[in-house]
């Protein structure tokens, strides 16, 4: 199957909403209705948070493709190695795939040589744009935007709970146990 790549054109709307500062718009555009930050697990919980994070996407993405965005960090696994890359945020070069939660579940390798736990990629969103989930460089979190009903089942999601917080535009996004790199 040929899977379509994504350009800057597909991106735009996040370069254009986003900042570089500590709040959620470092990551998300404040066009969403709510906002929250996940915090990533240990090691050996990645597989079932990861499944965890995409039973609630799935349930409020009506069945659309996603654009599944990979960022290209030297070791990481870009799923696509030879595809070229879209710059985002701070000038990091993503490839960015439209697929779907089944490939974005299972397309990435990880291992203990890469710094990126998990299968999931670095970004997603659905076609219609009206959720949008990115983990930063270095981040020890996701950040995500959505509809406050998404924001309310990732806040309420028995794997989830403990992890999750909601975070207004205005407010930092650095979870309170971690430090923004």
């Amino acid at each position: 199957m040929s899977w379509p790549l994504g350009t800057s054109a597909d991106l735009a709307w996040i370069a254009q909403g986003t900042t570089i500062e500590e709040r959620i718009a470092c990551a998300v555009p404040a066009v969403f209705d709510a906002y929250a930050t996940v915090m990533l697990p240990e090691d050996h919980e990645q597989t079932r948070h990861d499944h965890a994070i995409l039973s609630v996407l799935r349930a409020h993405s009506g069945g659309q493709p996603w654009w599944l965005g990979y960022l290209d960090t030297g070791a990481d696994d870009v799923v696509f190695p030879d595809a070229p890359r879209v710059s985002l945020y701070a000038h990091w070069p993503y490839v960015l795939v439209r697929a779907g939660p089944a490939q974005a579940a299972t397309w990435r390798r990880w291992d203990y040589g890469s710094f990126w736990f998990g299968h999931l990629p670095n970004l997603m969103f659905p076609a219609d744009r009206s959720w949008l989930v990115s983990t930063l460089w270095g981040d020890d979190w996701t950040c995500v935007g959505g509809t406050t009903a998404l924001v309310d089942s990732l806040l309420g999601h028995g794997i989830l709970r403990e992890r999750s917080r909601r975070v207004a535009p205005g407010q930092d996004a650095t979870p309170p146990v971690q430090r923004a790199i």
